[in-house]
């Protein structure tokens, strides 16, 4: 097949052209060629998709299946008009849900208003669900069969969220560590490399429909187990840690992947079974923190979000002072 990929420089487009290119497809990644190189054996088409598409494009062509990453609707417009003819893998977000404390999925959940204008996604979550939401709308209005794919929490090696790395940076961890809310409190993640194996095989096989792109929910507890075998692990509450200014979720004030409850009870909980039928298969959860911390290790400019270890012992010293 020839698979053209849009992107292909960065985390999970790299790893569908990658996993493609493995696997002996004929890849052509078009993307500005500012961020970052393609893997290995791969050809490559310079495209501002502000503009139209290159003649090159074309040349490159005709092509089998396209997997496209974008969350700007003016981009994907213009990919649909370059590449009308062929299969369509376009990956979305679980942001695209209007209602984070329920789980349910494609058919069922309530998505946000789309937001057919290119307006800045990184300015808020409303911004980027609504236009990812306009984004799988021109797809499937466009390419009958289409495959939409809408992951939660991305993870593994090349991370560049900072998020799941933070716990794998700690994983030979052997003293206290602070662990966020209650054991029980459902999380999802899914490996870059998992996600991209499904993702070209939905290309190969030509797959239509709507998918939640979620590895199976388990407790923040197992989460953790996973990442921090040999640690002990001090649960605080979520109050008290609202109460020390604790931030969720990412940044530098955050305990990474946690999030409040019950107002997020169903972001990282959605129906896993119909993406497992469909083929996705992840991998054990300690395999990819072991990867994570073997990339981080070796790239000291991976980036790692989250409190430090001294802000860490200063809640944990007040917890127990309560």
């Amino acid at each position: 097949m020839r698979i053209l990929v849009l992107g292909g420089t960065q985390f999970l487009s790299r790893a569908v052209a990658a996993e493609a290119a493995r696997r002996g497809h004929d890849v052509v990644c078009a993307n500005r060629g500012r961020s970052g190189s393609p893997p290995p054996g791969v050809a490559t088409v310079r495209w501002d998709r502000d503009q139209y598409a290159p003649a090159e494009l074309a040349d490159l062509g005709p092509y089998d299946a396209v997997v496209d990453v974008s969350r700007v609707p003016s981009h994907v417009r213009r990919a649909l008009a370059a590449v009308p003819e062929a299969h369509w893998v376009f990956v979305s977000t679980i942001s695209v849900y209007a209602d984070d404390a329920d789980p349910a999925g494609p058919g069922a959940g309530r998505l946000k208003e789309p937001i057919p204008d290119d307006l800045d996604p990184m300015a808020s979550v409303e911004n980027y669900g609504g236009m990812k939401v306009a984004c799988e709308q021109l797809v499937l209005d466009a390419v009958p069969g289409a495959a939409v794919v809408r992951p939660g929490l991305i993870v593994g090696p090349g991370d560049p969220s900072g998020r799941f790395a933070y716990w794998a940076r700690r994983s030979a961890a052997t003293g206290e560590v602070l662990a966020p809310g209650r054991p029980e409190d459902l999380v999802q993640v899914v490996d870059v490399r998992d996600l991209a194996h499904w993702l070209v095989t939905l290309a190969e096989e030509r797959t239509g429909g709507t998918y939640d792109g979620v590895g199976p929910a388990l407790g923040m507890g197992e989460l953790l187990a996973a990442c921090l075998p040999d640690a002990r692990l001090v649960w605080v509450d979520q109050e008290f840690l609202e109460a020390e200014g604790v931030e969720p979720w990412s940044g530098p004030d955050s305990i990474p992947v946690w999030l409040p409850r019950p107002a997020y009870d169903g972001m990282l909980a959605h129906d896993a079974a119909p993406a497992l039928a469909a083929g996705l298969a992840p991998r054990p959860l300690a395999d990819t923190t072991r990867d994570t911390r073997v990339w981080l290790d070796a790239d000291p400019a991976a980036r790692i979000t989250g409190i430090t270890t001294e802000r860490e012992a200063e809640i944990l010293a007040r917890w127990r002072a309560r």
